[in-house]
Formats: C-alpha cells, sequence, structure tokens
C-alpha cells in the first residue's frame, strides 16, 4: 500500500514554516536541504523537517495539508510542539 506524507519544514531560526505533501518523504526533504525547490523554502531557508504524518490516501493528505496551511501559527507550532517540543530535525540521521 502507498503511503503519503503531510509535512512541516521550518527555518533554523523557527520564524518560517513549509507544509507540504508528498509520495516520497526521503526525496522530497533532500531536496529542500539542498536546495533544489524554488520560491518559499528556498528564500526562507526551511531546512529543518520538524513534522510529519502519513496517510493511505492522496486525498486525505491533500485535505490534511490544506486544512494545515489554513492554520493561524501558533496552531500550527502547537501541533509541531506536541511531536516535537524542540524543534529538531527529525530527518538529521537520514
Amino acid at each position: 500500500m502507498k503511503e503519503y506524507y503531510v509535512y512541516i519544514m521550518s527555518s533554523n531560526n523557527k520564524k518560517s514554516v513549509y507544509i507540504g505533501v508528498t509520495n516520497d518523504l526521503e526525496r522530497r526533504i533532500y531536496e529542500h536541504k539542498n536546495k533544489l525547490t524554488k520560491w518559499f523554502t528556498q528564500k526562507y531557508n526551511c531546512v529543518n523537517l520538524v513534522y510529519f504524518e502519513t496517510h493511505n490516501q492522496i486525498v486525505d493528505a491533500i485535505y490534511r495539508e490544506k486544512q494545515l496551511k489554513n492554520w493561524n501559527r501558533v496552531w500550527k507550532n502547537e501541533l509541531i510542539e506536541d511531536e516535537n517540543p524542540y524543534w529538531l530535525d527529525l530527518s538529521k540521521e537520514w
């Protein structure tokens, strides 16, 4: 069964976050870290994977991504800190 991921990337100073969806989390994080992505993540240096969740259906992952993008920043921070209180880079060992 295929898996889909909703993820949040953060800048080093935690001022900017990027929310995305992918079917290959390791590849996508590699692209962010190596600045192969354009626009927001490159401009704001969002290179730390601070949160992700797994979904079995792409429609569920896309729905969740849109939901999180509409949240205010306080809610996003709380979501991250519930799972990752120190905002550690979850992909550091990859």
